[in-house]
């Protein structure tokens, strides 16, 4: 898959929750079977934050052509995205989201890999 294609597919998932972790956290929180107080409302508000972030991110520099800049923002969203698989499957696994939480599972499986792609070496052919 392509940069551009995989980028533009990161910033609608962070249009889709973004606004909703910042804006209506308890719904979403509710809806994915977790308990909702304060605590859960600063993390799903600082996380819908970072989401409006990386959408911005994402979309902005959909068009960047081979740089150490793209590599770096490649880089950055692939750390984040294996940290988030890893840390969410964690959580799914222990029993602490319902079966929603294996679709957020996939979705950061699905960007980890395809960002991690496009770290690997490019091979010519002939």
């Amino acid at each position: 898959m392509k940069f551009k294609t995989v980028m533009i597919i990161k910033a609608i998932v962070c249009l889709g929750f973004g606004p909703l972790l910042l804006f209506v956290p308890a719904w979403l929180l509710n809806l994915l079977g977790t308990s909702y107080g304060p605590g859960a409302a600063l993390t799903a508000r600082e996380y819908g934050a970072a989401l409006i972030g990386n959408l911005l991110l994402t979309w902005l520099a959909r068009n960047a052509e081979d740089s150490i800049a793209r590599r770096a923002i490649i880089w950055n969203l692939f750390i984040y995205d294996a940290i988030a698989l890893v840390t969410t499957l964690s959580i799914q696994l222990s029993g602490g989201l319902n079966i929603l939480g294996w679709g957020i599972v996939a979705v950061y499986l699905f960007f980890t890999i395809f960002f991690g792609n496009l770290l690997l070496p490019k091979t010519k052919t002939a």
